[in-house]
This record gives structure tokens, sequence and C-alpha cells, in this order.
């Protein structure tokens, strides 16, 4: 594992709707609307922490998301940074300290970072970093069917019998994605074969023959039965 860790949570103003579509289409991709991240070593020491609001740009806040997180517009006009200087101290630390990235729901936050470099033109240093999921890695531990994953105050209760104070606050996640992962580790549930196994790309899947359609069976019986045909007018011309 590598010799400091990153806890990065990010707060949006609504979801991808395609999370395929690049990020060149600007109506497809929300916008971060908080961003927080706390370095430690990988033994637990801690070493800095960062919190920004971003301030708008030209968009509107989904009405869920708001009620999700409590930042408004008007909220982030006050007290909003400019998105370059946020994300530009993001990317020097991620420079600098060559983490390990963790994050609870590391998939979405991935893109959005990604997200906000390329709308800051800055060059995006995850690509060439590790990343975690502790989400992802907590998936045993979910045992209701219709719940796949165990969402981070779920985590935090489970770890610590405590709720989480200030959930979908993007410091305050941040810091219980960090002691989570401690304690995870703590406790034996992830290690350093857990961590390699989500930088190894799935096993590829064995390829399968499409099933043929009813139509496409019906245009072959068709053309079947007109070769017939053809074949049988030579065979009486011939006669």
């Amino acid at each position: 594992m590598n010799t400091y860790l990153l806890f990065v949570d990010t707060e949006t103003s609504g979801l991808p709707k395609d999370w395929s579509m690049p990020y060149s289409a600007r109506d497809n991709w929300p916008h971060i609307v908080q961003v927080a991240w706390e370095v430690y070593t990988r033994q637990g020491e801690f070493v800095k922490s960062e919190n920004f609001y971003i301030k708008p740009s030209d968009y509107e806040m989904n009405a869920v998301s708001e009620r999700i997180h409590g930042i408004s517009l008007e909220f982030l006009e006050i007290n909003g940074t400019g998105r370059y200087e946020a994300l530009h101290l993001l990317q020097q630390d991620l420079i600098h300290y060559q983490p390990l990235v963790v994050g609870h729901f590391m998939q979405l936050d991935y893109k959005m970072l990604g997200l906000g470099f390329y709308r800051a033109g800055l060059d995006n240093p995850l690509e060439h970093l590790p990343t975690f999921c502790t989400m992802l890695a907590t998936n045993h531990f979910v045992r209701e069917a219709r719940h796949r994953h165990m969402r981070l105050g779920e985590l935090h209760m489970r770890l610590f019998g405590e709720p989480l104070q200030n959930e979908h606050d993007a410091r305050s996640d941040a810091h219980a994605t960090a002691s989570s992962f401690f304690e995870l580790w703590r406790r034996g549930d992830i290690d350093e074969q857990t961590v390699q196994l989500q930088q190894e790309p799935p096993p590829p899947q064995p390829l399968r023959r499409r099933p043929r359609s009813h139509r496409r069976r019906l245009l072959h019986f068709v053309v079947f039965l007109l070769l017939v045909f053809i074949l049988y007018l030579i065979a009486l011309l011939l006669t």
C-alpha cells in the first residue's frame, strides 16, 4: 500500500444521466458543489485536511440533491471558492503525496473529480493513482437483498455504534471514510490483498453467441424456400 492515503468526498448538484458519456457532454454531467479531503500516513497519522465549497457557474441545483446535502446556489455564491483554486490544490496534493485515493462510492467521486479537473483545465492525476472504495469493500456486510451496498452512515454505525454526524457534508464524510477505513483495517476486514484486488481489472467475459431473433430465423427460412423453388424451376426446364 502507498505511504500516504487521501480520503476524498464530493457533494454534487445531481447525478450523471449517462455514466458513459464524455465530459464534454455538459448537460449530462452535474457539478461539484463541495469537495473535501484528508491525508494520512499508512499508519493512520493525520497529515492535513481541506474543504471547499465551489462557487457555482451556469447550472441549476437538482432539488433532491439540495434536500440531501442542504447546499443552495445562494449559499455557494456567498461561501464558494473558484473551481480552479480548489481543484488545483487537490491536484497538487495528489501529485505531492502520490496516495492511495479512498472514497465511499469511489465511482462517483472518481468521475466527478475527473470532470472537475476537465472543467478547470487541469490534468487529472487520478488517472495515474490507485483508488479504493470502502463501499465495495463492505458489500459482504449487507444482508438484505434489496440493498446492494452499505451507506457510509450505516457503515459508521456498524463500526462505531453511533450515528454519523453531519452526513452528506463532504468534510464530515471524508473524515468518516478515513475513520472507517482504518477501523476496517484494524479488524482485518480489509488488508493489502483487498486493496490490490480493487486495482486489478475484472476478468474478461467469455464470448457468447447472440441468440438469433425470430425475424432473422424467419428470413432464413424464406430464403431457403426461395432457393428450393428456384432449383425446382431449373429442374423442370431441364426435363
